[in-house]
C-alpha cells in the first residue's frame, strides 16, 4: 500500500487548485526515491524538525538578549508561533498546509546569534554582506550535514523569499511571508509589555480599535483578515485598513522597542563580539572547524558565526579574548 500516493490524490481531490500539489513540486537539488509514506513537502519538514539548526534556535535571541525570565520568546518559539498561524490561514484556504508549515519552521535557520544585531555585525564586516533569508537557504542547501538536506524548490523558494523584495511564487510561501510579521509584531509587543519597556496604554488607539486590544484578539483579526482578503486569489493579501494598522504597530515597536529602548541597550556589545570574532577566525583560520579551505575562511567565518547560539558566541569570545585566572 502506497500511502504518499494516497495523500497526494487525497490532495488534489480536496486542495484548491491555486495549491502547490506535493506530486507536482519542481523537485530537489538531487534526485532520490520518494518516501512510500510522506508526501515530498511532509518529508522536507521533517528534515527541517531534525536538523541541527533547528535545534540551535531555542537559544538564538528574538528581541531580548540572553532574557532571565521564562516566558520570553526566542527564535525557536517565534519559528513555532509562525508556523501554527502560517498552517491555520493555509487549511483555511484550502492551501498546502505541509508545504507552509515546511517553509515556516525553516524560515530563519539562517539567523544569527543576537538576533538582528548579529546580522547588522556580520553584514558590516563580511564583504559579501548577510542577511538571513539567504543564510538560510545556504543552510538547507549546503551548511546542515555537510551537504544540504535536499529540499524541494517550492520550499527553498518560500525560505528565500520570506523577506526581502521579490514574493514566494507559491501561496503557501506568501503566507508564511505575512505569518511571519502577525507573529512577530504580537510576541514582541507581548514580550516588551512583561519586561517594562512598554506599556499595553501606550499602543496607538487606532491600532487598538481595528485590530483589539488583547494579542489573540489582534492576531485573530489579521488571520481572519487574510483568509477574507484571498479567498479564490493568485496572491495573498490583507485588506488596507488591516494591513495599514499593522504597519502602525510595527512602526511602533520599532520606535519604542527595536531602536533605543533598554531592550537593546546591551545590542552594541552583541554587534562588536561578533565583530571581534569574525575579524580573528579570519586571521586565525586554524581555529575554524575542519574543512574551511573549500569556501575560503571570510565564508567560512561568517557561516560558523551565523550558527552560532547566543550562549556559544559569548563563550567563544571569552575563551578567545578573556584572560584566564592563573591558578597556583
Amino acid at each position: 500500500m502506497d500511502i504518499r500516493r494516497q495523500t497526494e490524490q487525497w490532495e488534489r481531490q480536496h486542495l484548491s487548485p491555486l495549491a502547490a500539489f506535493s506530486d507536482a513540486t519542481r523537485g530537489r537539488q538531487r534526485e532520490e526515491e520518494p518516501c512510500p509514506v510522506r508526501t515530498a513537502f511532509q518529508r522536507d519538514r521533517d528534515r527541517i524538525i531534525h536538523a541541527k539548526a533547528f535545534r540551535r534556535l531555542k537559544h538564538k535571541t528574538q528581541v531580548f538578549i540572553a532574557p532571565e525570565g521564562d516566558h520570553f520568546r526566542t527564535r525557536l518559539t517565534h519559528t513555532l508561533e509562525v508556523a501554527q498561524i502560517a498552517r491555520t490561514i493555509a487549511r483555511a484556504l484550502r492551501l498546502n498546509e505541509d508545504l507552509t508549515e515546511a517553509i515556516a519552521l525553516g524560515h530563519d535557520l539562517g539567523h544569527t546569534p543576537f538576533g538582528h544585531a548579529g546580522e547588522k555585525a556580520l553584514n558590516e564586516v563580511y564583504p559579501d554582506g548577510f542577511k538571513h533569508n539567504h543564510q538560510s537557504l545556504r543552510v538547507v542547501e549546503e551548511l546542515e550535514q555537510g551537504t544540504g538536506l535536499n529540499l524541494t524548490w517550492e520550499v527553498r523558494d518560500g525560505i528565500l523569499r520570506h523577506t526581502g523584495t521579490e514574493l514566494p511564487k507559491t501561496l503557501e510561501g506568501q503566507i508564511v511571508r505575512i505569518a511571519d510579521r502577525i507573529a512577530y509584531i504580537n510576541h514582541d509587543i507581548d514580550d516588551a509589555v512583561r519586561a517594562g519597556v512598554i506599556t499595553e496604554e501606550q499602543l496607538p488607539q487606532n491600532c487598538i480599535r481595528i485590530l483589539g486590544r488583547h494579542r489573540r484578539e489582534r492576531i485573530n483579526t489579521m488571520v481572519m483578515d487574510m483568509i477574507q482578503s484571498s479567498w479564490n486569489k493568485e496572491r495573498i493579501s490583507m485588506s488596507e485598513e488591516v494591513w495599514s494598522a499593522m504597519d502602525e504597530l510595527r512602526d511602533f515597536l520599532f520606535a519604542n522597542v527595536y531602536i533605543g529602548s533598554s531592550a537593546k541597550t546591551e545590542e552594541h556589545k552583541a554587534i562588536r563580539l561578533v565583530k571581534d570574532i569574525y575579524n580573528f577566525y579570519v586571521e586565525h583560520p586554524e581555529y575554524l572547524p575542519p574543512g574551511w579551505e573549500n569556501g575560503g575562511v571570510e565564508r567560512a567565518a561568517c557561516d560558523y558565526i551565523a550558527g552560532m547560539t547566543d550562549r556559544f558566541a559569548i563563550n567563544q569570545y571569552q575563551e578567545l579574548f578573556v584572560p584566564k585566572a592563573y591558578h597556583l
